[in-house]
């Protein structure tokens, strides 16, 4: 194609393949978060920002540019090879590495032979047998790796951490207060027997004595065995258990236990709806057409002609060109949606009403409409204008209802 010019043609929704300058745009943005990271649109005309990027996504309008570069000239077979390169390297690196671990283990092997030839010498110099030294085996190294790295240690929950920080509190207080009561229990036994009842001190009754100091230290410990919670884990354990089956009646599937706790904090839930939650698809369920409202999609016959001609015509014209319905990929399937789901729900509306939005659009291309005023944040609305036989216009709109009810 040396010394030709290829003029490509780019509508909404479609994936550009080249690079290119853009010579003639209705109201183009492009998302080049693909290439920049940024999900704002821009806005590309022939006189600001012109250059159009392969990879990148036509949001809204329609245009047509010059190509300028394609494959690995373009932008994205550029970064496509950098990337290429770059893993040439990393596999570059590797290779070294598998090198010099194969020279340390012939290193080793080399080792062992020797010291075994050094032991066969000596045993033929001394003609006793000597006891066998240990090998330094890859196996003995990587079973010590192992050891000193062990398996990674599973970080606590917050309930977990908070009840090892109250097991530990109440264990140092349930310490002090056994300390505190062996030392009042002595103190009462010495005051009591030695300075109330004035009683000397008798060798013979020191085992006795000593008997009773061995209580006291008993009954110190007991206070401390008492102090501390052992059951505490547990009753969480159970507690926790409880929660997940209680979930599981809801519906809600929980493989671990940490899950409930968290769960359980959580004050606010913020999730993607659609194509997360749904099959990421729409459908007109209600309609107001002729005055008349519609709790489900009414029959064709329940709508008078001439509306239902511009109905259709309207929904033709004024969804793009490149979201259509198409049959399903296989049999009883959903019909499949390709382009903008809002759209997409309007043209399966056309055909629930037993109509063909494609002969419309074969009858009235895209070249033929007048103007077309895409839908962004800001208008709220498209727009499509088209010029009738008569030479008047006729524009089909559709969007936000605050929007369109004060037009």
């Amino acid at each position: 194609m040396r010394g030709r010019f290829i003029v490509y043609l780019c509508v909404s929704g479609d994936l550009l393949p080249t690079d290119g300058v853009l010579i003639q745009g209705n109201d183009l943005k492009i998302d080049e978060s693909s290439l920049t990271g940024e999900s704002d649109l821009v806005k590309k005309t022939q006189i600001k920002d012109p250059m159009l990027l392969s990879g990148t996504h036509v949001m809204e309008g329609s245009g047509k540019m010059l190509v300028t570069a394609v494959g690995v000239n373009s932008q994205t077979g550029i970064i496509f090879t950098l990337l290429g390169t770059a893993e040439d390297d990393d596999e570059d690196e590797e290779e070294k590495k598998k090198e010099k671990e194969e020279k340390k283990k012939q290193r080793k092997i080399k080792k062992q032979e020797g010291s075994v030839e050094n032991r066969k010498k000596a045993k033929a110099q001394d003609g006793a047998a000597m006891e066998m030294q240990p090998l330094n085996s890859d196996e003995g190294g990587d079973a010590e790796e192992k050891k000193k790295t062990g398996p990674p240690k599973k970080e606590k929950s917050v309930l977990q951490g908070k009840l090892t920080k109250l097991a530990v509190q109440i264990g140092k207080a349930g310490l002090v207060m056994s300390a505190i009561t062996v030392i009042i229990l002595v103190v009462l036994f010495v005051v009591d027997t030695f300075w109330i009842q004035n009683l000397p001190w008798v060798k013979d009754c020191t085992p006795i004595y000593i008997q009773f100091f061995v209580k006291f230290f008993i009954i110190g410990v007991t206070v401390l065995v008492v102090a501390v919670p052992e059951g505490l884990p547990l009753a969480v354990t159970i507690s926790l258990a409880y929660s997940v089956k209680k979930m599981m009646k809801d519906n809600n599937l929980v493989r671990h236990l940490d899950a409930c706790e968290t769960m359980g904090n959580a004050t606010a839930i913020c999730s993607d709806k659609t194509g997360t939650l749904t099959m990421n698809r729409m459908t007109v369920v209600q309609a107001f057409i002729a005055e008349k409202h519609h709790k489900k999609v009414p029959e064709p016959e329940n709508i008078p002609a001439s509306i239902l001609d511009i109905l259709i015509l309207g929904i033709a014209v004024n969804c793009a060109y490149t979201t259509k319905i198409m049959s399903p990929e296989k049999e009883g399937g959903l019909p499949r949606q390709v382009g903008n789901k809002t759209e997409c729900a309007l043209l399966g509306f056309s055909t629930d009403l037993k109509r063909d939005y494609q002969a419309i659009r074969n009858e009235i291309p895209e070249e033929k409409l007048h103007k077309v005023y895409t839908f962004n944040s800001v208008r709220k609305s498209m727009s499509t204008v088209l010029k009738l036989a008569d030479g008047s216009y006729r524009m089909f709109s559709k969007g936000a209802s605050e929007i369109l009810l004060k037009k």
